[in-house]
């Protein structure tokens, strides 16, 4: 198998003056930073605006205060370690605490710090959990990287869930079949566990984070075709990233790319407001425009992703954003508020629903279920800096 060589000293990074380097230090002493040789091959790095150098080489910007380290309060879904039951059909193995990428706009760039012990090696409670508990039919293995772990790891994993008999959908969260594509069309191990576990009454499925329509090169059509073989299904999630893929020609793009490859488009997310995250922000007004300019610019099959927030109480789609006003419904309700709709004042700078006026009247701000669950309590906050300060 093709092992990329993976690089997680800055200062190795020769195509970065020297001078850059010593003061990115600083942000990778706070933020972890990971590349390989075959994404950073990807890099035009005659141009320092190129999207791929900005999805994985930190920016002096990391460093601003803003936003929270956990902003979507994740630490109130664990029910036992290494597991998060939100909403009531779907569950969360957090798997590993490692990427093959990491990404600079990632939400759970918490994980990554030596003080945070969410993810867990031993996933035995978790399914315990699940199999005591019926109402959950989809679980998602994530982390970090689910496709990080050792074909065996995963198969064990599998194996275990797929014993539980009223789990239908197991979904695998992963960077790998753009990050490292190789790893995927080249182990044979990894493809016959998905083939052992992907059955035609109970599919896998691989939610892939590919951001940008330069990812999709030959070598990642060529994972997408592997994976569709063993008889996985592929979707994409993405957030709209400012100085990345924040374009509708760009997002057209992607969103035909993603089509043509048998990749269904899923999610397009607003960007988190998690620590680090500012240089990527954008007001929910342009979002929404340039969603929409997106989707004129390609087919139905296109048109299928959703424009959604991850909030603390839910997910919440996007509908129209119009003369001051965001039109929203929950697609996914920690209440039980399944397709609430919702109207709200919508400030021009608003890039969250925390921003929109009187949103409180709609969620309660959720408690953490025990303390024992997680080796750390709420990480301090970051104070919020307003968009265009």
């Amino acid at each position: 198998m093709t092992l990329p060589k993976y690089i997680t000293d800055i200062g190795k990074l020769t195509h970065i003056p020297e001078s850059e380097r010593n003061r990115l230090r600083a942000i990778t002493d706070k933020f972890v930073f990971r590349v390989n040789d075959y994404y950073l091959g990807l890099i035009d790095w005659n141009d320092p605006d190129d999207p791929i150098r900005k999805l994985v080489i930190p920016n002096e910007e990391e460093l601003l205060e803003y936003g929270r380290w956990d902003a979507s309060d994740e630490d109130t879904n664990y029910v036992v370690p290494g597991c998060q039951h939100k909403y009531k059909s779907t569950a969360l193995l957090l798997v590993s605490e490692v990427c093959g990428a990491y990404c600079r706009y990632c939400f759970r760039k918490r994980l990554f710090r030596n003080d945070v012990k969410e993810s867990t090696a031993d996933v035995e409670q978790g399914l315990d959990y699940i199999a005591n508990h019926p109402e959950i039919s989809n679980v998602l293995l994530t982390g970090g990287d689910s496709l990080i772990l050792a074909a065996s790891k995963l198969r064990s994993i599998l194996h275990r869930l797929r014993e539980i008999d009223h789990v239908r959908i197991i979904r695998l969260g992963s960077k790998i079949p753009v990050f490292n594509p190789m790893r995927i069309y080249e182990d044979d191990a990894l493809l016959e566990t998905i083939r052992a576990y992907s059955t035609p009454e109970k599919r896998i499925y691989v939610m892939c984070h590919i951001n940008h329509p330069r990812e999709i090169t030959p070598e990642a059509v060529r994972g997408f075709q592997a994976l569709h073989e063993a008889g996985a299904i592929l979707v994409n999630q993405t957030p709209i990233l400012r100085g990345i893929n924040a374009d509708p020609h760009i997002l057209g793009e992607l969103l035909d790319k993603l089509s043509w490859a048998g990749v269904t488009p899923y999610y397009f997310f607003i960007n988190r407001p998690v620590a680090g995250n500012r240089s990527f922000v954008l007001p929910l007004r342009e979002v929404y425009a340039i969603v929409e300019k997106a989707k004129s610019l390609t087919s139905g099959l296109g048109k299928r992703v959703r424009l959604s927030m991850s909030h603390t109480s839910g997910k919440i789609e996007i509908l129209s954003i119009e003369n001051g006003k965001a039109y929203l419904k929950y697609h996914q309700s920690r209440e039980n508020q399944y397709g609430k709709f919702m109207v709200l004042d919508c400030p021009e700078d608003a890039a969250w629903f925390d921003d929109l006026p009187e949103n409180e009247q709609f969620w309660t701000k959720p408690v953490k279920r025990t303390e024992a669950v997680v080796s750390v309590n709420r990480l301090p906050d970051m104070p919020a800096v307003p968009l265009g300060k």
